[in-house]
């Protein structure tokens, strides 16, 4: 059996001071590592005092150099919310300075008031039009030259740089709670055989 830990940087109010709860938070993380736990994982939250996690990637690399062992992992990056070339490169380092334990997690995002405030005008309810077109060309950036012109992002031939330590690529994990991502999820675990795994979390609220 594994074990592993889902955690943020969370307060109810201003009235406990920043630095004690992100003390707080990777005492918790160690104490995870130390007890045999897997895999610690991070969310992408905005302007939210009770689940405070503005970049996984940046709060992961900060574990990273406080850890051994454990495994992390974005759980999950919001792919409207990223470019696809700044995603794979900022992933590509967390693999590279944490000696390859990135668990790579993407979705489509939770909230509403989140949508209003990162990507004014987008319904929730669309985002996994995003995830869907942003994850074949992260692994597309992470294996070498690419362009691409699609839907929602266009660029010139570019490549992720650094490259990730794990090859092809880090664990892929999909969030999923609609039967659209499901069936994506599936599809692409059948169809390139490349690692994606099909993992249900279901967002808070």
């Amino acid at each position: 059996m594994k074990f592993q830990l889902a955690i943020n940087l969370e307060r109810l109010d201003d009235s406990r001071a920043m630095d004690d709860v992100a003390r707080h938070t990777l005492e918790m993380v160690q104490m995870a590592e130390e007890g045999g736990f897997t895999t610690a994982w991070a969310a992408e939250h905005h302007a939210l005092e009770m689940t405070i996690a503005p970049n996984p990637l940046q709060i992961l690399t900060w574990w990273a150099g406080h850890t051994d062992r454990i495994r992390l992992g974005t759980a999950v990056a919001v792919a409207a919310y990223w470019n696809p070339i700044k995603l794979a490169g900022e992933a590509a380092f967390l693999d590279l300075v944490s000696n390859g334990r990135l668990e790579f997690g993407i979705g489509s995002g939770a909230y509403q008031r989140e949508f209003d405030r990162m990507r004014p005008g987008l319904k929730q309810s669309d985002a996994w039009r995003y995830m869907q077109e942003m994850l074949p060309v992260l692994k597309e950036l992470w294996a070498g030259d690419y362009a691409h012109d699609g839907e929602l992002w266009s660029f010139p031939v570019s490549t992720s740089v650094p490259k990730p330590v794990q090859q092809p690529h880090p664990p892929i994990w999909v969030a999923a709670r609609s039967p659209i991502t499901f069936d994506y999820a599936y599809a692409n675990r059948i169809a390139d055989g490349l690692g994606v795994q099909l993992e249900s979390w279901i967002p808070e609220g």
